[in-house]
């Protein structure tokens, strides 16, 4: 979900304040869907990270 997304849902009138309030919580799930991406489009499908 963009932060556009996020933003809108909450009220937000633009995007700076729902990163400077979400960004704790949006980080880890970031990084975890960058995590994914990665195993998912990487060379060696075997290869995971722990």
């Amino acid at each position: 979900m963009s932060i556009e997304t996020i933003a809108d849902l909450v009220g937000h009138a633009g995007t700076r304040v729902t990163e400077a309030v979400y960004r704790l919580q949006l980080r880890p799930e970031i990084t975890k869907g960058a995590e994914a991406m990665n195993i998912i489009f990487s060379d060696n499908p075997q290869q995971e990270s722990a």
